[in-house]
């Protein structure tokens, strides 16, 4: 191959030093919100002493909701406006046990919870539960409350 010095030939070669650095960026960005999406929904709800465990089983739904009023459903983000018509598809297919477990941080505002709960109502739940955590070093002082107290009666 040889070059031609001089001339007025045009050049056909791309300049993909612009791409690269538009390309790197992009993986910076990804390598720190992928992490933050695969985290999940993160929330310190309030403590009590006389709670009763709550077993999450599989046909469970629980609808999360973190400081900044972000709604989860399963551990899973959901755009805050389709929270209705997620809740309706899922409830509408139930013929029972339309319950919904609500677990929300600490710290967020009240009115947060309600406007879930009145989703939730009009998106055809018909109970609501709230999770709440143990106080740490406590135990229940009713009886039957703590996850043990079956077990060391003989009960299942």
């Amino acid at each position: 191959m040889s070059m031609s010095m001089g001339g007025g030939g045009v050049k056909a070669e791309p300049n993909v030093t612009p791409m690269i650095d538009v390309m790197l960026v992009l993986l910076i960005i990804f390598m720190i919100v992928v992490p933050q999406i695969n985290a999940g929904f993160v929330a310190e709800p309030p403590q009590g002493q006389n709670l009763k465990p709550h077993p999450e089983e599989d046909n469970d739904r629980v609808l999360g909701i973190d400081v900044n009023g972000q709604y989860f459903l399963d551990k899973k983000a959901v755009p805050n406006e389709q929270l209705g018509d997620i809740l309706k598809r899922i409830y509408d297919a139930r013929t029972s046990d339309k319950i919904l477990y609500l677990k929300a941080h600490k710290d967020l505002k009240y009115e947060k919870i309600v406007d879930a709960l009145d989703i939730a109502a009009k998106s055809g739940v018909r109970v609501t539960g709230m999770i709440s955590d143990q106080l740490n070093n406590t135990k229940s002082v009713v009886e039957g409350d703590n996850l043990g107290d079956n077990i060391k009666k003989g009960k299942p």
